[in-house]
């Protein structure tokens, strides 16, 4: 994806991800729709099955996420400090959200739907904060 000039730019969230940085884009494609772009290596890398997303993006009209196979020197820490904040239309949309990003995910606690603001890790472990 090019951004031809500077009202296209947008900000959003960038996500490091463990070899599955597409198959995570594509989960969120299917809730936010939107285009997809991806920049993969050509060549296998060492310690990577496949080819190693290098950079990933989703643009929708409710979300634009970033995201890479590539960790830093320092390696992938999974922590609470960060989420993905996203404001949804409605309960209805909210919910059809959550059904989607729960789908490969096991054990989560049952959600109380009367809450404004509703917390789900997915199954690569990022947490979003869903708000009607």
């Amino acid at each position: 994806m090019e951004f031809k000039n500077e009202k296209t730019l947008k900000g959003g969230v960038f996500i490091t991800f463990t070899g599955n940085c597409k198959a995570a884009l594509m989960l969120y494609h299917s809730c936010f729709g939107g285009e997809l772009y991806f920049e993969t290596f050509d060549e296998p890398l060492n310690g990577y099955t496949g080819s190693p997303v290098i950079r990933g993006s989703l643009v929708s009209d409710s979300i634009i996420v970033h995201g890479s196979d590539l960790v830093h020197d320092e390696g992938r820490k999974i922590g609470n400090y960060l989420s993905v904040f996203l404001p949804c239309k409605n309960a209805g949309d909210r919910n059809a959200i959550i059904v989607k990003l729960k789908a490969a995910v096991s054990g989560q606690d049952t959600i109380d739907e009367d809450q404004q603001l509703i917390e789900v890790t997915d199954a690569f472990d990022v947490r979003w904060i869903l708000c009607v």
